[in-house]
């Protein structure tokens, strides 16, 4: 079992955000492990009908079947690799695991008309 699997184990049963999980995130993931948890502590994962996005500082990121196309992602981690993942997605994960997605029933396109 990998560290990612690991909490991910451990939040799922636990249903929350212990310390000690909060610090195995942190362990496994570093400082993408920490923006996670702030990001679904603030309240930045977002599920619409079409996406699930998360709420950057200055943009937003869609992540689809926990695959994000940010910057990090695309340049910093290896793809191969189940644990190297990006804050976003971490983010989605531990918001899914905890029930704290946001949800909002319409299309994210319609979203971005007004942004």
């Amino acid at each position: 079992m990998s560290e990612g699997d690991d909490w991910q184990a451990a939040l799922s049963e636990a249903g929350e955000l212990t310390p000690e999980i909060a610090d195995a995130i942190v362990s496994a993931h570093g400082d993408r492990g920490q923006q996670a948890i702030s990001a679904v502590g603030e309240g930045r994962v977002k599920q619409y009908r079409d996406f699930t996005v998360v709420v950057g500082h200055s943009e937003e990121y869609i992540v689809e079947n926990g695959d994000c196309h940010c910057k990090d992602s695309e340049y910093n981690l290896d793809s191969t690799d189940p644990d190297q993942r990006c804050w976003h997605a971490l983010a989605v994960d531990v918001a899914e695991a905890l029930d704290a997605v946001d949800y909002h029933d319409m299309w994210y396109s319609e979203v971005r008309e007004f942004l």
